[in-house]
């Protein structure tokens, strides 16, 4: 398996799903890092630690940056990808809330290659949905599905362009998935050209909150 975990919850708060993750570390694509709906204002002593044993467990890290559609300044996103970067050790960048808009494809290739610059290796971007054919080729990562399960069992379509690109560079986060069927959950993404993944039990207003059931018998 190749599983994308955006875990938002505080190490302190959950710490039995963080151990399980370090643990079962070398199933995951990358790990999220998220102390504070990005990097926070200081370094985090509790995400500090659980960074350093995801390290060492061979994950890779993102860091958590908010582009909110494109309004925020590239200036604030790569300050927040630096600081990731500096206290947390991050490999790279999950930038969410990205625009899907063929319009800002030029801003969002600007901003792409700036981090790349800046030294983050790895760019994964969070359109959420299938955004104009372009931004699949911005980033190591394009996520175009973020919703419910009964919405992806339901009512997901994809685009012809996808065929065009690996399955490897394309990620479905489904939320809402009852915990025997995150298998399926899986399977389903790959037959959709998505080989990786990140199904999760979890309902809004966080559904990152809880470990993906994929990783939770990862002690045993």
């Amino acid at each position: 398996m190749s599983l994308l975990i955006p875990l938002y919850v505080h190490p302190a708060e959950d710490p039995g799903s963080w151990h399980r993750l370090i643990t079962a570390a070398d199933r995951t694509y990358g790990v999220v890092i998220n102390p504070a709906n990005g990097p926070g204002g200081a370094p985090d002593p509790a995400f500090v630690a659980a960074a350093g044993a995801l390290r060492t467990a061979g994950a890779r890290l993102l860091g958590y940056v908010d582009t909110d559609y494109g309004t925020r300044s590239p200036a604030e996103v790569a300050e927040d990808a630096l600081l990731h970067r500096e206290w947390y050790g991050t490999d790279g960048s999950f930038l969410d809330r990205v625009s899907s808009a063929a319009t800002e494809l030029p801003a969002y290739r600007t901003l792409v290659r700036d981090l790349r610059r800046r030294g983050s290796r790895s760019v994964v971007l969070n359109p959420g949905v299938h955004p104009a054919p372009g931004y699949a080729r911005l980033a190591d990562l394009v996520v175009t599905f973020e919703g419910s399960w009964s919405t992806y069992v339901s009512a997901f379509s994809r685009p012809d362009w996808t065929l065009r690109h690996p399955p490897e560079r394309i990620c479905h986060l489904v939320y809402g998935v009852p915990e025997a069927l995150a298998p399926l959950a899986v399977r389903t993404a790959h037959e959709r050209g998505a080989a990786v993944s990140g199904p999760v039990t979890g309902e809004p207003p966080n559904p990152w909150a809880r470990l993906t059931p994929l990783l939770t018998g990862a002690e045993r």
